[in-house]
């Protein structure tokens, strides 16, 4: 998998936990408070496909995922 793709897997990730926890008719329900995260995730989603910054691409790309796959055809 490639930095991108860690990118959506883990803010999709963020945001049903994050709805899971503040929607009150979760069975998971802690706090209305969770929905703030939600906000957050989806503001800086908004904010990486404006600026192309992501701190998470940062800290996956020193973690050494791949920043983009090679295409057999390019091998």
């Amino acid at each position: 998998m490639t930095v991108e793709r860690y990118i959506r897997v883990i803010a999709g990730l963020f945001i049903l936990v994050s709805l899971a926890l503040g929607v009150e008719a979760s069975p998971l329900f802690v706090n209305k408070w969770f929905l703030a995260f939600t906000a957050f995730v989806g503001l800086n989603l908004f904010q990486f496909g404006l600026t192309n910054f992501c701190p998470l691409a940062i800290i996956l790309k020193k973690l050494g995922v791949p920043e983009n796959k090679i295409a057999c055809s390019q091998c």
